[in-house]
């Protein structure tokens, strides 16, 4: 039984969803499947779930919303008593948790440590970790599902049938903020600053399709930076000297868009900046940074806001609060918003565990592989779980917004 309503989908006209091709059957084309016999991590009675994700080190914040969603919807659920799954038994949910402090050597002993004694592996942060032992969970026939990256190698059915993402593609975000930016009419010139690894390059390809066509958006200057420096200073000022109006800015490490932010106001630049979602929350990033400064910051979300003022009444939001108090230890209000797409992945899952026939993983991926039109508790209107659509993420919609000051509101274009 779901604990919290389960909302038909409700499309918005600041949308921004990613069409493809639907899949048609239920076999996964990337090697045998079970055979319906017993898989690790579950009895009559329980079902083990495990998690490798940046508990320490730099990315620790995000990390950790990563495991505090998933314990506050599932410890919520096994308060109701557990879930009913479609075999007809009633489970209650545990978790397993590794630090791997965004290393991947350490993410791909995790995995070791964790595939004899976990169901499936699911919520882990970053694009390096998560890659670091995929090819061995497919080997191994162990889900690795609902992940915190944009790669869409985890979405590709033929050749990953045991992975799927959580989380929009980093095309999605980058292709909604081009077309948002395009959107307003006005003539801007844009300067680039990007990861470089694919992360940094699939914003950067989504957003010049977005703007594909469109005669008022021109890129002066793009730059890239390494996921390990210290110090983007030197790029900001070369982009800077562009006096670009907009800077996309495709960033995965926080404390490195904190000093991006900074730095540009130290050295008298303001443009509107363009941000991935998962870094632009208002709380760790924005407010620090002083980004009200800015004429404008845009960012992309399906996800509800708790900080913002818009939400401060939500029903989703008032139980997820509750729940992240009781289940998780998590007494503050979240400053990240993989608390939220966490919670999200546990009603997900829920939506599996319900409709899986057998108690094997095989089972399990066909229940994922099956779920349409399903607004999870603190879903924006206008964005759905649809795990049906090959090379896709379970969430591929998201709305534009634009920074308050305090949250986000939902807008249609950048300004």
């Amino acid at each position: 039984m779901s604990i919290l309503n389960k909302k038909p989908l409700t499309l918005a006209a600041a949308t921004v969803a990613i069409g493809a091709l639907a899949l048609t059957g239920c076999a996964r084309g990337g090697g045998s499947r079970d055979a319906g016999g017993d898989s690790p991590g579950i009895t009559d009675k329980t079902i083990t779930l495990g998690v490798t994700t940046p508990l320490s080190g730099t990315t620790a914040g995000p990390g950790t919303c990563t495991v505090a969603g998933l314990k506050a919807y599932m410890g919520h659920a096994n308060a109701e008593g557990g879930i009913k799954f479609g075999d007809g038994k009633t489970r209650k949910v545990k978790i397993k948790t590794a630090d791997d402090a965004y290393d991947p050597q350490k993410a791909s002993s995790n995995y070791q440590s964790l595939k004899g004694d976990v169901f499936a592996i699911t919520s882990g942060l970053g694009t390096p970790t998560n890659l670091a032992y995929h090819e061995a969970a497919q080997a191994d026939h162990v889900p690795q599902v609902l992940v915190m990256t944009g790669d869409p190698t985890f979405d590709d059915q033929k050749k990953s049938p045991w992975s799927l993402g959580g989380v929009p593609i980093y095309q999605n975000e980058g292709e909604a903020l081009g077309k948002a930016l395009a959107a307003s009419g006005k003539k801007h010139t844009v300067a680039v600053l990007s990861q470089n690894d694919d992360y940094g390059k699939g914003y950067v390809e989504g957003f010049k399709q977005g703007i594909k066509g469109s005669s008022n958006i021109k890129i002066v200057k793009s730059l890239t930076y390494e996921a390990t420096d210290t110090s983007v200073d030197s790029q900001i000022t070369q982009l800077a000297n562009t006096k670009a109006d907009t800077v996309l800015n495709a960033m995965s490490v926080t404390p490195l868009m904190i000093s991006s932010l900074k730095r540009a106001q130290s050295i008298g630049w303001k443009p509107s900046w363009l941000l991935p979602s998962n870094t632009s929350s208002p709380a760790s990033i924005l407010a620090p940074s002083k980004a009200s400064n800015y004429p404008g910051v845009y960012s992309v979300s399906f996800s509800k806001a708790p900080a913002s003022p818009e939400f401060s009444g939500d029903a989703d939001v008032k139980t997820f609060l509750s729940d992240l108090k009781e289940y998780a230890d998590y007494k503050e209000s979240p400053a990240f918003p993989h608390c939220m797409w966490s919670y999200i992945n546990g009603a997900t899952l829920e939506q599996a565990f319900e409709n899986m026939k057998e108690p094997t993983r095989d089972s399990f991926m066909d229940a994922l592989r099956d779920i349409k039109d399903f607004q999870a508790p603190l879903m924006l209107d206008g964005t759905s779980v649809d795990t049906t659509v090959d090379g896709q993420p379970s969430v591929s919609s998201v709305v534009v917004q634009k920074y308050n000051g305090k949250g986000y509101d939902t807008v249609e274009k950048v300004d």
